[in-house]
């Protein structure tokens, strides 16, 4: 069954230089159009059936749905209001840019129903933000929190990153403490990962980024660890960390393996036992559309086997971990049954845990999680 549904906004104003996201730049682009083509999109969905049962969640993503103008935000969140039935205490998130965010655009997100916004803050050091490509300063975020909270938002979360081209610790624990002054509930931290097709990429191959070592990498999200832990927001998320009750729903239908719509271009969605991509580009995710016709570009039936996986590596990247009793009521087997000797031998190697009827990543796993995570492919 659909709990959730993520919408994507495929439009910046500027292209930051690790994005490897489906975007384009705003200018030019058919917007209005677009948000339009969301509309029909959603309609489809109501039509099949799939919008009968109110959602829990729902995720406004991009590129950046900010880019937007006031006017096209209100149409985008009333054409959502049209299709989509919503449960009473509805999780409405919203990525936010903080430069972009002027008070009539968050008073158009929160009186349209968004209940939670997603700063891109990054970094607090200035030189950083630029070889970034970001486009905010540090007054923005200021102002923009400010001005959030005065609109009614009390659930705002704040996007770091660290491991960035030549970033230092102290550079790094500065971020931290300045982030904490904001006496946000939610914190979400990435580490720096070069995809291809992105400038940072290019520059690497060139031999012109300088890229932090693995292991100052390793203690950065170890101070990360240590000093959410101090200011009262518990990891419950290999990257994810918030004060209780503040954790992103959203993000743990991903992690719980739970089915959920995803709307616009390149858009990924996983339904009835089926995950698919909508197309990429605008004008081949819109022409189906005006046709009548999802705009799908790739779907396929995911194999008990594959299910079987993807339990173990999105569950375990829960600090909770994967629970056995769910295992074996979802797939009729026991998960010892199933994986015996990889959860012996990640345990001899001290990154697992079994405990209270759940899996868990070990401190130590936490580190080297894509490696255990490997382990659990059946294939």
């Amino acid at each position: 069954m659909v709990k959730g549904m993520y919408i994507h906004i495929p439009f910046c104003h500027q292209i930051c230089f690790y994005c490897d996201f489906n975007k384009v730049f705003f200018k030019d682009q058919p917007v209005d159009a677009y948000i339009e083509s969301i509309g029909q999109e959603l309609a489809l969905w109501k039509q099949q059936g799939a919008l009968d049962v109110p959602l829990e969640t729902v995720f406004l993503g991009g590129g950046t749905p900010t880019a937007l103008t006031p006017d096209q935000l209100k149409r985008l969140l009333e054409l959502i209001h049209q299709y989509v039935p919503m449960s009473e205490g509805v999780e409405w998130s919203s990525e936010a840019n903080p430069d972009e965010l002027t008070r009539e655009k968050m008073e158009v997100l929160f009186n349209g129903g968004v209940n939670r916004l997603s700063m891109g803050v990054q970094t607090f050091d200035q030189d950083l933000l630029k070889r970034l490509g970001r486009t905010h300063a540090n007054d923005d975020v200021l102002r923009a929190v400010e001005t959030a909270r005065e609109v009614g938002f009390s659930n705002i979360s704040f996007d770091l990153m660290y491991g960035l081209p030549g970033q230092t610790m102290a550079q790094w624990d500065e971020t931290l403490e300045r982030a904490f002054a904001f006496g946000m509930p939610h914190f979400s931290a990435y580490s720096l990962i070069i995809e291809p097709k992105t400038v940072f990429y290019n520059l690497m191959v060139k031999g012109k980024l300088n890229t932090v070592t693995e292991d100052l990498e390793g203690d950065m999200y170890e101070r990360l660890m240590d000093e959410m832990e101090k200011h009262g927001l518990h990891q419950y998320e290999i990257s994810n960390f918030a004060k209780p009750g503040h954790e992103s729903r959203h993000n743990l239908l991903y992690w719980d393996n739970e089915e959920y719509i995803g709307v616009g271009a390149g858009a990924h969605g996983y339904v009835d036992g089926i995950r698919y991509s909508n197309h990429g580009p605008l004008k081949k995710y819109m022409e189906p559309l005006e046709a009548g016709q999802r705009p799908v570009l790739d779907a396929t039936t995911v194999s008990v086997k594959a299910q079987m996986e993807e339990e173990m590596f999105l569950g375990l990247r829960k600090t909770a971990g994967v629970e056995l009793a769910r295992f074996e009521e979802k797939f009729g087997a026991a998960l010892e049954q199933v994986y015996g000797e990889i959860l012996q031998s990640e345990q001899a190697k001290g990154n697992l845990v079994v405990e209270q009827g759940r899996v868990k990543l070990t401190h130590k796993g936490r580190f080297v999680g894509n490696e255990v995570f490997e382990q659990f492919l059946l294939s």
